[in-house]
Parts: C-alpha cells; structure tokens; sequence
C-alpha cells in the first residue's frame, strides 16, 4: 500500500470506495472479521460546517466492507465533553444511515472501560475499540484551539470515556494521546478533507478543499497533513511523542504519495463563508483558482497571523488559472502563478510553504 493515497472531488461515496479499491485493505480483510469504523462526531453540528465527518464517506466504506462479505460492520463513537452522542448520531446523518443499512451504531459514552498501561499512564479505553478485529479510523483534518490541528491521532480521543477526557485536560493532552496510540492501533486511517475548520475543533469556519487521504501510519498522515494547513509537525506536541513512542514515522520528502482524480479538483467553494474566511480571502486575489489551491492559501494566511497583527498587504496574493502566463510584482501562489516575483510552487502547494513564503516577505 502507498504511505499516502489522495483523492480529488465532490462525488464523497464514490470516492472513498475508490480509494478504497485502490488501497489493496482487502487483502488485509476476513469475512468473519468484527470491523469497527470511528468516526468524528464531537458535536451535533452536519458535516458541512467542518468539524464531523462526512456520512457519505462512512458510507463509502460500509459498501466497500458489505461488498466483500463483512455482513454487519459497526459506527462507534464518543462525543465530547457535553454532547450526547446520540444526538450526534441523529443530526450527522448516521442514524438514517445505520437503519439504511442495518448497522448497529454504538454510543461508547455507555461502554464498559478497560484499564491499560503505557509510559506511566493508566489509561481508561472503552471497549468497543478493543474488542475488534479490524479498526478504521475516519477523522476529519481541521485545526484545534488547544493542540493546534486535529486528525488521525487525536481522532482517537473519542475512544476513551468522559471522566479519561477530564483526565487528559488536567494532565496535558499531548502525552496521554500519544500513549493511547500505542495501545489502540487502527488498521487503516481515511481522512476526511473535505472541509475542514482551520481554527477550530467545532467547526464555524469551513474551508472546502475536498479530498480524501487514505493510508495506514497515523504519524505519516499528521505529519502530512499539517502541512496541508499550514504547520510543520514539530509545532504539534503529540506528533513528536507518538513519534517517539514508535506509532510511526514522519512525513518527509521521500514520502511517497499517489494522487486521483486530480482533474476534478473543483473550482466552488464554500457558498456560506464564515467571517473569518471571509476576512482572509480579501487578502487574496482569485482568478479561477481551484478550491484545494485556494484552501491551502486560506489555511496558510490564518496560521500566519496577518489578519489579527496590524500590518496592511500592499497587493493581494494572486492565485488561479487565470495568472497563467502572466507577469507580476507580487506574490502568486500555485503552478499557475509562476510569472510572480515571488511564487510558492504547487499544484497545490502546501499551506506549510505558503506560511513560510510569507513569514520571509
């Protein structure tokens, strides 16, 4: 299997059966496996907003693992702290999803808790995560308030029941999540990419760059997808103890990474922006840029700062097909916008050197 397979588009079920096919897991896969799949479902808030995963997606791998004969799959998941998961459960779409398909759908805040040890932590985990033959982890790539950026590792907070999330909190989460990836292994990761909020784990702000990225080292996939919203992994504390705990290894330029669809990389983006992105994207000047450009370009300039710090842009960034050829004085982001002064190169380029083009400038 590829470290890291990437898909472009709109069309979510398909697209992740795709990847799916793509990724060879059916090699790794028995019938008469006991398959969960986890996804994020923090608040009650639809996908669309940025900070759960997409249905359509879970739904995607339901039919990918009812297709080759795992007859009754299972949705776990724990909200957090002050959210019923059922609720969640009814407004993300995955009640009307678990009765399409007969799934049983299960709120692990209600799970019994099993005691495990790691790098002197006592770690209560629920369950359901134990008790499987085959774990798939569906988290959404997005940023967090507290521990920068969200995605396959810290996912997996929402194994653990309540009064663990409290003890996270108070002991500093960065340690705790990295332990608990060396206890709970999922078999496969399947990012959802297709919104995520850049600031916060709740969601307000999307920002649509869909793709999904699918691949099996939670470390590699964090690492990656820092960049992808403009942070190198060092700056993301549980990265480097899972790191160092031996989850995994670090994306790096050999890393190599598959691409689909790529042609399909739509051109709409968000219709409801919130006011956070509406405020960067006056910073930028867009010709038919294509929505996973122009979504790094938003990450990058919220990572960098300049909104809140006072300084003026003298000139708008410029991105989008329509720079092809052209020349210019500025700053251009993208393929697109190689007649720029200065130009960050990409098709897309990461939001991680978009963030250091303009800490330079």
């Amino acid at each position: 299997m590829t470290a890291i397979s990437i898909i472009y588009g709109t069309e979510i079920l398909g697209m992740t059966y795709e990847l799916l096919q793509r990724s060879g897991v059916a090699e790794r896969l028995r019938r008469a496996m006991r398959v969960v799949v986890k996804p994020n479902l923090v608040v009650a808030k639809p996908a669309r907003e940025g900070a759960t995963t997409h249905p359509e997606i879970v739904e995607g791998i339901i039919r990918f693992l009812k297709d080759f004969g795992i007859a009754k799959p299972v949705i776990a998941e724990g909200s957090w702290l002050g959210e019923q998961t059922g609720r969640a459960f009814s407004c993300c779409g995955y009640e009307a999803l678990a009765k399409r398909y007969g799934l049983q759908i299960i709120d692990t805040k209600k799970d019994k808790i099993v005691k495990k040890n790691a790098y002197g932590l006592t770690l209560g985990i629920c369950a359901t995560f134990l008790e499987t033959d085959f774990l798939i982890n569906v988290p959404v790539l997005k940023g967090h308030c507290q521990t920068v950026m969200t995605c396959c590792l810290k996912n997996l907070k929402g194994c653990i029941p309540d009064s663990e999330k409290r003890h996270y909190h108070n002991i500093g989460l960065h340690k705790p999540i990295a332990a608990l990836n060396t206890i709970l292994k999922p078999d496969l990761h399947i990012i959802d990419g297709i919104c995520g909020d850049p600031v916060f784990e709740e969601g307000g702000n999307p920002v649509t760059a869909n793709r999904i990225l699918i691949g099996t080292d939670p470390v590699l996939l964090d690492s990656y997808g820092a960049t992808l919203i403009g942070y190198q992994a060092d700056e993301i504390g549980y990265i480097r103890y899972a790191k160092e705990y031996g989850v995994g290894n670090l994306f790096g330029a050999d890393t190599k990474i598959d691409e689909f669809q790529t042609e399909n990389r739509p051109k709409n983006r968000t219709q409801n922006q919130s006011q956070l992105v509406c405020e960067l994207a006056q910073l930028i000047d867009d010709n038919n840029a294509c929505s996973a450009c122009y979504a790094a370009l938003i990450f990058a300039l919220n990572k960098s700062g300049i909104r809140n710090s006072g300084k003026k842009f003298t000139e708008t960034i410029k991105i989008g097909q329509g720079f092809r050829g052209k020349q210019f004085d500025g700053i251009g982001v993208g393929n697109c916008t190689q007649g720029g002064k200065h130009n960050v190169p990409g098709c897309p380029p990461s939001a991680n050197d978009i963030v250091q083009m303009l800490k330079k400038l």
